[in-house]
């Protein structure tokens, strides 16, 4: 079961000694993908060419493929153990809008697997040590694809039912089942889907990464920034979020026996420092899937349009249990937004027969909280199945356009030197 996996105290020791020498490693000799016959032009397909340029270093034990200041077009790429990616000042490594160039196959999506999905433009699987790396951007190409999405869903008879993957939609990145990983410079936009994706990874760094969709598009679907699936000792830091989803989410499993689910150890150990979060549905969300949630500090932010602050996603038919959550040393600034959105999430409700499972949040709290939002939030159970206690709000000082934060079904909220719109603030 998920709630078997050993805990261990989170510390940098654990990712500093692969990333000391990361740079040296990354300086040492790199393939450029045009030694391979890439061109870039952004129309030519590259996807055989930048493969054999990550095939040949594989076979030579391990470098560095890089891609140079250009936009190359490509399907999905995999990477080999040993074998690193870096993206020059000005380089683009784009998906191609044709989804033939990303051949269906069984990936982890969405708390499963499913036989027949998109793989991403990067792939990699037991690497450990990767580091992708630079200045350039990985191109999603997402709008026509985002268009079709809200087309065919408008056209949909049943609108509840056309699901997140009922389109084929590539992710930008996707590093699974790998340790010691370094994500660092890179920016990541219009992705067709999530962005990047990584499950079951430990000790993985992401810093300074850039995840972004245009400003003129309403609403890119299932555009998320980071994807936490079932991973562990997690530091995201110094990153930029403006997309239209979830900017980091922790996800799991999901249904009345997730917790029986051997493929989805818990989300734990997770810090996020130093992010701005300009836009999205939240700086941090547990859900839409997930399971066991615990030991995360977000920290150091700040936040200038976001949709939420922290998202507590209830599933009524998950067990979920969500602990050691905290918030803290946060600057907001916008008139809108909710800071707690703690409630029942029943978008994709299914029990599949079985009885409503027990939940537990515990041990959440907002601290050192200054600026401006829109409104306070709500802590809400699905009732009688969630239990929820131990809430903590301290030094808070902010203006909301709505003051109150509505509490039900809730034991041991407190708030400690809380102050809304110039006034004192009690439970």
């Amino acid at each position: 079961m998920p709630g078997h996996i050993t805990r261990r105290r989170f510390t940098l020791s654990m990712l500093a000694v692969p990333l000391l020498a990361s740079t040296a490693r990354a300086a040492a000799a790199r393939t450029p993908i045009t030694d391979f016959g890439a061109v870039a032009d952004n129309a030519t397909l590259n996807t055989r060419a930048i493969q054999s340029a990550i095939d040949h270093v594989a076979q030579q034990g391990g470098g560095t493929v890089l891609i140079p200041a250009g936009v190359f077009i490509s399907g999905a790429l995999f990477l080999k153990p040993k074998v690193n990616l870096h993206l020059d000042k000005g380089a683009v490594l784009k998906c191609s809008t044709d989804l033939k160039n990303f051949p269906v196959q069984r990936t982890r999506i969405e708390g499963h697997f499913e036989d027949s999905f998109n793989p991403g433009l990067i792939n990699a699987a037991g690497c450990d040590g990767l580091k992708i790396t630079g200045e350039g951007t990985f191109d999603g190409a997402g709008k026509p694809v985002w268009d079709l999405f809200w087309k065919l869903r408008a056209e949909a008879t049943d609108k509840a039912g056309f699901k997140n993957i009922g389109i084929p939609r590539a992710r930008l990145a996707i590093i699974e089942r790998s340790r010691n990983v370094l994500v660092e410079g890179v920016t990541f936009k219009d992705s067709q889907f999530w962005n990047l994706h990584l499950y079951r990874c430990q000790d993985v760094v992401v810093r300074k990464a850039r995840f972004e969709v245009p400003d003129d598009y309403k609403q890119a679907p299932s555009t998320d920034g980071i994807d936490l699936d079932s991973c562990q000792d997690v530091l995201v830091d110094g990153c930029w979020f403006s997309v239209t989803d979830d900017c980091i989410a922790a996800k799991g499993s999901k249904g009345p026996h997730a917790m029986e689910d051997k493929d989805s150890p818990p989300v734990e150990r997770i810090r996020v420092r130093n992010c701005t979060f300009r836009r999205g549905n939240g700086f941090f969300t547990l859900g839409s899937e997930a399971t066991l949630v615990r030991d995360v500090i977000v920290e150091n932010c700040t936040g200038t349009g976001v949709s939420n602050v922290a998202v507590i996603k209830l599933r009524p038919d998950t067990p979920q249990h969500y602990e050691d959550i905290h918030f803290r040393n946060l600057t907001l600034d916008s008139s809108k937004g909710t800071i707690l959105q703690m409630k029942p999430w029943n978008q994709y409700k299914d029990l599949k027969g079985a009885e409503p499972p027990k939940s537990v949040v515990r041990n959440i709290s907002l601290e050192g909280i200054k600026g401006k939002f829109g409104a306070f939030g709500i802590i809400q159970p699905n009732p009688g199945q969630t239990t929820i206690s131990d809430i903590l709000l301290k030094d808070i000082d902010v203006q909301l356009a709505q003051d109150k934060l509505n509490v039900s079904g809730a034991t041991n909220v407190r708030m400690e030197n809380v102050v809304v719109n110039g006034k004192p603030q009690s439970v």
